[in-house]
């Protein structure tokens, strides 16, 4: 069932199916799917806590492959029983939210970056406003003190 042969109208019927078979479509409440879709989303996060970034796309390739495809099968099983549920059209959404981010974020400005530099950090300063010998984050955020 390769991605160029596989639509998303026929993943979601057969992930209806399998709730229907079940008689798990009364426990498919938003609630519910949001939260399944954020604790298998977790479960990803968790085979790649505390690996440096590099390392981490080689052991998702390697010796984690099984469970990273696992996970990111239980993480689009729940999207698409939440978009069943719901009645959301995944395509259209996506399709919408991808117009929305052409605009907000145009290459020509976001191009090799990911925020602008005068674009306030979360705490309330800019980067601009951070000097060079303050340690950073992966981001770009400066590091602050354990919480």
């Amino acid at each position: 069932m390769p991605d160029q042969e596989t639509t998303v109208g026929e993943l979601r019927a057969k992930w209806r199916k399998f709730v229907s078979d079940r008689d798990w479509n009364r426990f498919h409440t938003a609630k519910n799917l949001s939260m399944a879709i954020a604790a298998e989303a977790a479960e990803l996060v968790e085979l790649f806590l505390w690996v440096e970034g590099p390392e981490s796309n080689d052991m998702a390739r390697g010796e984690r492959l099984t469970a990273t495809r696992d996970e990111v099968a239980d993480i689009a099983g729940a999207l698409l029983a939440f978009c069943n549920a719901m009645d959301i059209d995944l395509s259209d959404a996506i399709a919408d939210k991808m117009a929305k981010n052409e605009r907000k974020y145009p290459a020509e400005t976001f191009r090799g970056r990911w925020r602008l530099a005068n674009k306030p950090l979360s705490g309330g300063e800019s980067v601009s406003d951070i000097p060079p010998s303050v340690p950073k984050t992966g981001n770009g955020d400066p590091v602050r003190g354990e919480t």
